[in-house]
């Protein structure tokens, strides 16, 4: 059996999933607000030859039917950067004001951390952790690129995070994009089941699930975490969820996306999930013409 039949049971219309797992996923590009303006993108774009589509959830996003998001003028100047749909969801849930401290736990190559940094108008602190040489080298190349420079790079496992280079302040708010299985990126990634095993999965959930924990303990009460992935597996969503809860003081809180969604799962296999997981979003191929994610929003509670 494909390791991917495992989500039949979960899955609203198995048919019309699988069929747009087997599609090519549609560029896309975000306009970085930090040195342009939709207005400005879209004469650029325009001028450059360059097709675009609006995205109907996301003023700032969008698709690029028959070009690369790296194949024009505006990315090398850093008006635009590319940046797959659903990727865009976690930092709009998390939602980051000007002037506020900002955790990206995983950070790297720096998508997310630039999105962040552009909510916040280049205030505050946005402090961007990878364990990841290779990877903060990317993160750096793109910050610069796109003119982020309220960012502060750290490399280290978020697992083990210290507060002490930054005054031992916690964090306004905490973005936990975790490393995972990848298995919504089939799309783009065609070998994404390839080398799959449920070791890995497994063995990742425990990363997850350290990286999760240790972001609710640097975030100040009443502050908010949004945990986020790009796979189908329950053992890297709903059940890091269900650890949380029951190792530290949050709780998962709704949130609204004009985007269409399915809830997260209180049950798989053998395992029962807390009953607010189903607060979080689950994100199908089929549903929106994406990648498949995951995310939820949680709330500090002290």
């Amino acid at each position: 059996m494909e390791p991917i039949e495992r989500y039949r049971p979960i899955v609203d219309d198995w048919e019309a999933f699988r069929a747009a797992c087997d599609r090519p996923l549609p560029s896309a590009i975000r306009v970085n607000t930090i040195k342009a303006t939709v207005a400005g993108v879209r004469t650029a774009l325009d001028e450059a030859g360059v097709a675009y589509d609006p995205v109907d959830w996301h003023d700032l996003l969008f698709v690029l039917p028959e070009d690369s998001p790296g194949r024009n003028w505006p990315y090398f100047h850093g008006w635009i950067h590319g940046q797959e749909e659903v990727s865009a969801v976690p930092a709009t849930v998390l939602d980051a004001r000007p002037g506020e401290r900002v955790w990206d736990a995983c950070a790297a190559p720096g998508t997310k951390t630039t999105q962040l940094s552009a909510q916040m108008d280049d205030t505050g602190e946005v402090v961007a952790t990878d364990n990841n040489l290779g990877r903060i080298s990317a993160l750096r190349s793109n910050t610069e690129r796109l003119g982020a420079t309220n960012v502060a790079v750290t490399h280290e496992d978020g697992r083990n995070h210290s507060l002490k280079p930054f005054g031992g302040e916690e964090y306004d708010r905490a973005l936990v994009d975790v490393p995972c299985s990848c298995e919504g990126t089939i799309r783009k990634n065609r070998d994404a089941f390839d080398d799959w095993s449920l070791s890995h999965v497994e063995g990742i959930s425990g990363v997850q699930k350290g990286i999760l924990t240790r972001a609710v303990q640097a975030t100040k009460p009443g502050g908010t975490v949004v945990y986020s992935t790009c796979t189908f597996a329950p053992e890297e969503n709903e059940a890091v969820l269900d650890y949380a809860l029951a190792e530290e003081d949050c709780r998962v809180v709704d949130y609204d996306l004009d985007l269409t969604h399915r809830p997260g799962v209180t049950e798989w296999e053998d395992e029962e999930f807390d009953p607010s997981v189903t607060k979080a979003k689950r994100i199908y191929p089929h549903h929106n013409d994406t990648g498949g994610f995951f995310c939820a929003k949680l709330e500090v509670t002290g």
